[in-house]
This record gives structure tokens, C-alpha cells and sequence, in this order.
């Protein structure tokens, strides 16, 4: 199982950037996915996700960006999408997508994709 992750990039504040997220395996299920970030000098922090659990498409939102980001997915492609607007420059940082997924042959687990920077200037 692999993530890749594309978008972000740098924006002035009050813009808008779309990170995208894909999950590539075989006969795999996702149990969750979705965004955590990492601004410079703080530790890492929840941006969004959903899951299918306590109820089916679930998601949660971080309370810094909930009513400025929207998470969508594709079941289909095995994607993710982070809808990011009204950026703020505290928005800064590096963003990790991020999957639970089980296979036939293993055990749900996370899997990380690599970071993708998000710059938001003044």
C-alpha cells in the first residue's frame, strides 16, 4: 500500500489550495484517511479526516480550519481531496495524508504519505 500526495505549494492569505490524496494496493478497504499537518517549531496536529466509524463517512475536522476546509473523497479512485480556503498564514505547514487500511494479507495499519508543504504569506 502507498500514498500519494500532490497539491499545495505557496498562497497569500484569503486564497485557496487543494491537496489531493491517492491509495494504491491490492484488494484493499479504507477504514479512514486524511490530513494531518505539521507547522515549523509545533507538533502534529489533526486537519481532517473521515472513517466509517462510529458511523459511515464520519469526519472530523480540526478546530482551526473547520468552516474554511472541506474533505471530500472518491471511493472509487481510492482518493482523498482537502479543499483549503480563507488560508491564514498560520496555515503554514507541512501536510501528511494519511490512511487506515487493511488488506487480505495484513492487518489494518497506517500508512503515511509523504508531506507536501503548504506556504501561506502575509
Amino acid at each position: 500500500v502507498q500514498l500519494q500526495a500532490s497539491g499545495g505549494g505557496s498562497v497569500q492569505a484569503g486564497g485557496s489550495l487543494r491537496l489531493s490524496c491517492v491509495a494504491s494496493g491490492s484488494d484493499m478497504t479504507i477504514n479512514s484517511m486524511g490530513w494531518y499537518r505539521q507547522p515549523p517549531g509545533k507538533q502534529r496536529e489533526l486537519v481532517a479526516n473521515f472513517r466509517h466509524y462510529p458511523s459511515p463517512n464520519s469526519i472530523t475536522y480540526g478546530d482551526s480550519v473547520e468552516g474554511r476546509f472541506t474533505i471530500a473523497r472518491d471511493e472509487a479512485k481510492n482518493a482523498a481531496y482537502l479543499q483549503m480556503a480563507s488560508l491564514e498564514p498560520e496555515d503554514t505547514a507541512v501536510y501528511y495524508c494519511v490512511a487506515n487500511i487493511y488488506t487480505s494479507a495484513t492487518a489494518p495499519q497506517y500508512y503515511w504519505g509523504q508531506g507536501t508543504l503548504v506556504t501561506v504569506s502575509s
